[in-house]
């Protein structure tokens, strides 16, 4: 009996040490740093298993032993997390454990790329930017207005300054489609924050007027602390129904074919965008307005200033009589040989 005891209490002892060696052979082994001598990604595809993970790690020769790979699908099936991973791109960086990696499919911490669209852009601008894009997945046959509005359901809508300048950020499997959406949701929710809380008194009747407004302001000056000045001297000359006279909007009207000089026939040439021939707001916005220039559209400046005038330094003089205007007209421009 005693004999029979020793011999359980060996064996049992030996189990006990074979399995404290298991366990910390694969603590060892998914606490070591994967083979990442530099960073790279690795990519789930949507219905991946734990297995598929592991297959991939192994494919790319990221295990650093045979064994790890295998301790790492039992761990996720022991702790449930097996579970819980989620498809997408993953970036590895050195030093990562298995361990680690685990946790990031879990979380979902997938690679984001970016787009930008930065204050000022065209439409046709942005659309180029997303066409040049490799992560987006291309589903749209091209980037024409047309096309675009119809696949975010805004046909009726134009285009141009409907899409807010930002830095978005997406996980690999986003469509050209749902990034615009994106885009133009975030612009129709600060636009109607900004036209919830703007001042009264204002010469726009929508918040569609506004963006109009507001990307004439952007397109007019690129120092922050001209914004309300800007829309200050437009919005009296709507009260007042002066023509707007604005370069931007002529140049937008030109288009593609203008060539960084503006002259005297652009002026008289009459057209939709022209303020200098024709009266009130032009058909639609110029460009991509942010969130500054819609606030300062819808926040005009106090003042009596009906007139304004580059210095060529990136500010302008802003003058109240058209006396004061041609003079400083004659100072900061004709002087120029403009």
């Amino acid at each position: 009996m005693k004999r029979h005891l020793i011999k359980l209490f060996l064996t049992a002892l030996v189990l006990a040490l074979i399995a404290g060696a298991l366990a910390y052979d694969a603590y060892s082994q998914l606490t070591k740093p994967l083979q990442v001598l530099e960073q790279q990604n690795i990519e789930l595809q949507s219905g991946s298993r734990m297995r598929d993970a592991v297959s991939a790690l192994r494919r790319e020769s990221i295990f650093t032993h045979p064994r790890q790979g295998f301790y790492l699908e039992i761990w996720a099936r022991l702790s449930g997390d097996a579970a819980k991973i989620k498809a997408g791109e993953y970036r590895l960086d050195p030093g990562l454990s298995s361990l680690q990696f685990l946790q990031l499919m879990v979380d979902g911490k997938t690679v984001l790329h970016e787009v930008q669209f930065v204050e000022g852009l065209r439409f046709d601008q942005a659309m180029k930017i997303v066409a040049a894009n490799p992560e987006l997945v291309h589903t749209l046959p091209d980037l024409r207005s047309e096309t675009v509005m119809a696949a975010i359901n805004q046909s009726d809508l134009h285009p141009e300054g409907r899409f807010f300048p930002d830095t978005y950020r997406f996980s690999k499997g986003t469509t050209d489609v749902q990034l615009l959406k994106q885009a133009f949701d975030a612009m129709a929710k600060v636009l109607a924050e900004e036209w919830d809380a703007k001042a009264t008194g204002l010469p726009y009747s929508q918040p569609a007027d506004a963006l109009i407004m507001a990307s004439i302001v952007e397109k007019e000056t690129g120092l922050a602390s001209e914004r309300e000045q800007i829309a200050s001297v437009s919005a009296r000359r709507l009260v007042m129904g002066m023509r707007l006279q604005t370069d931007p909007t002529v140049i937008y009207g030109i288009g593609e074919s203008f060539d960084g000089n503006l002259r005297k026939r652009d002026l008289l040439t009459d057209g939709p965008y022209n303020t200098y021939q024709r009266t009130g707001l032009p058909p639609s916005p110029i460009c991509l307005p942010g969130r500054a220039a819609i606030r300062a559209a819808l926040h005009p400046a106090d003042g009596k200033e009906l007139f304004f005038v580059s210095r060529g330094d990136g500010s302008h003089k802003f003058s109240v009589t058209l006396a004061e205007h041609e003079a400083a007209v004659r100072k900061y421009q004709l002087r120029r040989g403009k």
